[in-house]
């Protein structure tokens, strides 16, 4: 494991605002529809990246992260079986998540991929580069649900009751009926952000009506509890002896990574981004103080400056450097939200100077 080194601040486009969400489609891919919004590549030199989302999100969780590298990386963040704008699935282990994803890639015949997983997406991310290194150039994981075993250092600990009675997922869907979509959001992004107040008013509106989707879908309830239940068995089965242990998958990984962790993260034990960087060969580490649990959407420029530093060491990439005047333009405009981003133990003041 070293420490992440940080792109200068100038290979990335000035901020100028707050970028629409990217388009949506549906793709029917082995008889079920997956729902994918694109990226637009800003470069011809670009390479193909796959964006997953976590627990109970979407594809919208990626928006300006793939705004910010679109430079570099022509993007698809797809929303996981029985999420977003996606079919059910029969199952909804990480594996059989994996298993899509890899499906994903094989059908759009965009492999090798840039993979990035946040929360349960980095879970099946682990799974996915663990199993298929052939289909990966690179892999970033933010805030990874991989497995720990404290339920105190988790939100989610106190939805493990819930999990043992039957019928729990017709139980959330009476709750979740009595919950106004602008609360349901106001709650969820409390509990990812550390801060609440960076969350942009446009991206408010559309958590909300991310949030009236749901009550439009009635397998959402189901396929959330379904997930949870799934994912909580895998963490009691990572410590037990056996090749199916998410720690074991991730000792497998060859594929250079970077791990994003938020301190103040109150879904994943903040001590896991570390482990799983030390668990991963060629890995990178970089801690957030000041970020919870969607490092992509609260620190957007950090974790892509984060990235682009891999990618310059990982494949020797020629990072594109702006004009002194897009600079100059870029210090003045600089959000508040930026600087009041410090890091932790996983980077180096020598990170600055990367790239």
């Amino acid at each position: 494991m070293e420490a992440a080194r940080l792109a200068p601040e100038d290979v990335l486009p000035e901020y100028d605002g707050i970028t629409p969400a990217w388009p949506g489609r549906s793709v029917v891919v082995d008889g079920a529809s997956i729902h994918v919004r694109d990226t637009p590549a800003r470069s011809a030199r670009s390479e193909p990246a796959v964006y997953v989302h976590g627990l109970g999100g979407s594809s919208l969780n990626w928006t300006d992260l793939a705004g910010l590298l679109a430079d570099y990386l022509d993007g698809q963040a797809i929303d996981l079986p029985g999420f977003g704008r996606s079919d059910p699935a029969r199952s909804y282990t990480v594996t059989a998540f994996a298993e899509r994803i890899v499906r994903w890639i094989e059908h759009s015949d965009r492999g090798p991929v840039h993979l990035f997983g946040n929360s349960l997406g980095g879970a099946v991310a682990v799974c996915v580069a663990g199993t298929h290194p052939e289909l990966l150039r690179t892999l970033t994981l933010v805030s990874p649900a991989m497995p720990f075993l404290d339920p105190r250092r988790s939100f989610h600990g106190r939805l493990l009751p819930l999990l043992l009675i039957p019928r729990a997922d017709w139980l959330a869907a009476r709750r979740l009926a009595a919950i106004d979509p602008a609360d349901l959001a106001r709650m969820v992004i409390e509990s990812c952000f550390a801060d609440p107040s960076r969350f942009p008013e446009q991206r408010f509106a559309e958590a909300v009506e991310e949030a009236r989707l749901r009550y439009a879908v009635p397998e959402y309830t189901s396929a959330y509890v379904r997930t949870l239940r799934s994912l909580i068995l895998s963490f009691v089965r990572a410590y037990l002896p056996g090749s199916a242990s998410l720690w074991q998958v991730a000792r497998r990984i060859s594929t250079p990574t970077l791990v994003i962790g938020g301190q103040r993260d109150m879904l994943v034990d903040v001590r896991v981004a570390a482990q799983v960087a030390r668990s991963i060969p060629n890995s990178r580490l970089l801690a957030l103080q000041d970020v919870g649990h969607v490092a992509q959407m609260e620190a957007p420029r950090m974790v892509a400056r984060a990235f682009l530093g891999m990618l310059a060491e990982a494949s020797s990439v020629k990072l594109l450097r702006a004009g002194k005047g897009q600079r100059a333009r870029r210090a003045q405009s600089k959000g508040s939200r930026q600087r009041d981003i410090t890091f932790g133990g996983g980077m180096t003041a020598a990170g600055e100077a990367a790239g």
